[in-house]
């Protein structure tokens, strides 16, 4: 189960890695910066590696990996 998928709610911070396709083809990676359609039918406004932004529409050679999110402490 250490693998996350594209069927896994996403929230802003967390990254997209798309799979290379054919042999010696590297991975990408996106920042997703805001999360649009219903539970379902979800797709992403992302920023790319090269600063890019696009919408992409997560197909199964996708996975989303969660942000490092820290927690809030108290002052006490």
């Amino acid at each position: 189960m250490g693998e996350s998928t594209t069927e896994q709610r996403a929230r802003a911070g967390d990254l997209i890695v798309i799979h290379g396709h054919r042999v010696g083809e590297s991975s990408r990676t996106a920042e997703i910066l805001e999360v649009l359609g219903e539970p379902g039918h979800e797709h992403y406004r992302v920023r790319w590696e090269d600063d890019r932004e696009t919408i992409y529409y997560p197909g199964g050679d996708a996975t989303i990996q969660p942000a490092v999110r820290r927690r809030r402490t108290t002052g006490n």
